[in-house]
């Protein structure tokens, strides 16, 4: 008996050890996977082999997701669903399978450029040197780090250790001390003319323009009930307590609709959203499950609302009352916005696309209580409203649609004011430190390094 078990356990270890060496996958093995396909909705991505770290990815307008092997010809996409591909009678791939849908390739042929996959080129030999930003036509003006508190050798060492991997995916880092741009450095394909997506940070320039709106008398104020700029809608779920949410309460995440990314039974659901033929509609057919000003849930459907409430207040679209008002003054030309809250817009989010300059811009004019070159550009009431304490969302103080948060420092808080969005986009206004730090990157669906990289190596050099 004592035989048979050892000789059971002798083939289970050499079984196990067949199967951890089946699923392992080379460069070349990858790459046969590569190519344009088809995708939800009518769109399509791309699939890539890393020749850094020898995985598979699916991109999906400049995202990358990673798929891990987990059989001949199936992988593991980020929530663990199976995408299997497929091949013809000559064994050549032909599309993939996912959740039940099939996909054809569409195209085989297609390159990608090696910068994407390394955050220098010279990652081996990379020999940080600090370089004073250039002054650019954009209206931000550069200084050199010599004359600020910031500490060129924490600096340094964070630059190291982005070139190296040990912080996977940060594409820019910027800080701007004393109203000047100091810092400046881009990783990856990225540069300081790319556009960036910027995902949930999107949600406090809506906060901006709905500020706008108020100043310029478009939109009363606050207090303005939601359902009153919607009467064409025969909503579902229709109660007092719907009638009464007002946009302060969509600005806080106070809607009390059953709309909370935190809870996956929450009716609703992003990704359901994402691809109804109204988002807004969506949005208000929810029912409540809180009076209005109560529990603070994060629902991507109230900033979203608000969108349209803007556009139906100015008679413009959000993008061209964007354009012609806070991108006007603050002299952002450069940006890409569809705002179509509807199954269109299910991969791209309504999300706006800025340059990190312009970010830092944006920073920077809330650090400047929304004056711009003289010019009061948004109100110092609603900056003021904006970064103050008005809800608890996720256990985090929250304003209007502007996250206030700490970062600690061995014992010490620091302060700051954040818009941000998945994958690692982070505008930090830093007001006892007269700072702006901006960070965009490609951690989607993962732990993001953004604050660590600010807690780490910037905000220290304040301890002196």
């Amino acid at each position: 008996m004592k035989k048979t078990c050892l000789l059971l356990l002798f083939l289970l270890s050499i079984f196990s050890g067949y199967s951890q060496q089946k699923f392992k996958i080379t460069y070349e093995q990858l790459k046969e996977y590569e190519g344009i396909y088809e995708y939800q909705n009518n769109t399509t991505l791309q699939i890539a082999a890393s020749p850094k770290d020898t995985i598979l990815y699916a991109i999906i307008n400049e995202s990358k997701y990673a798929l891990k092997p987990s059989e001949k010809d199936t992988f593991l996409n980020m929530s663990k669903e199976k995408v299997t591909f497929l091949r013809n009678n000559t064994a050549s791939i032909t599309g993939y399978t996912s959740e039940g849908k099939t996909f054809n390739l569409l195209n085989k042929k297609v390159s990608f450029p090696k910068e994407m996959w390394y955050p220098r080129l010279n990652s081996k030999d990379f020999k940080y040197v600090y370089q004073q930003p250039k002054k650019d036509l954009d209206g931000l003006i550069t200084g050199p780090i010599d004359n600020t508190v910031l500490d060129k050798t924490l600096l340094n060492e964070m630059m190291q250790k982005i070139v190296d991997g040990t912080y996977p995916n940060v594409h820019s880092v910027l800080i701007l001390k004393d109203g000047k741009l100091v810092f400046e450095e881009y990783f990856y394909e990225y540069n300081k003319t790319k556009l960036h997506e910027m995902r949930s940070a999107t949600k406090s320039l809506v906060s901006a323009l709905t500020g706008i709106a108020i100043d310029k008398g478009l939109i009363k104020d606050v207090n303005e009930t939601v359902l009153s700029f919607f009467p064409e809608y025969t909503l579902k779920n229709l109660t007092e307590d719907k009638r009464q949410i007002t946009i302060k309460n969509l600005l806080t995440n106070q809607s009390g609709l059953d709309c909370d990314v935190s809870n996956p039974k929450s009716e609703g659901n992003e990704t359901t959203m994402n691809y109804s033929d109204d988002w807004v509609k969506f949005t208000l057919d929810l029912p409540m499950v809180d009076v209005p000003g109560g529990r603070g849930m994060y629902c991507s459907g109230n900033p979203i609302t608000l969108g349209k409430i803007i556009e139906k207040a100015t008679k413009m679209t959000l993008p061209d009352f964007a354009k012609e008002t806070l991108f006007k003054d603050i002299g952002i030309k450069n940006f890409k916005w569809n705002f179509k809250p509807d199954m269109s817009s299910a991969e791209t989010f309504c999300q706006i696309y800025l340059t990190p300059r312009d970010m830092a811009k944006f920073g920077l004019l809330y650090l400047n209580k929304g004056i711009w070159n003289d010019k009061q550009v948004i109100s110092k009431k609603w900056v003021n409203e904006s970064l103050t304490k008005q809800s608890v969302v996720q256990g985090v103080n929250y304003g209007y649609l502007w996250w206030i948060k700490y970062l600690e420092v061995s014992g010490t808080k620091y302060y700051g004011k954040a818009a941000q969005g998945n994958g690692g986009q982070k505008i930090y206004v830093w007001e006892n430190q007269n700072m702006v730090t901006v960070i965009t990157g490609g951690n989607y669906n993962s732990q993001s390094p953004s604050d660590e990289l600010i807690q780490k190596y910037i905000l220290p050099a304040f301890k002196k």
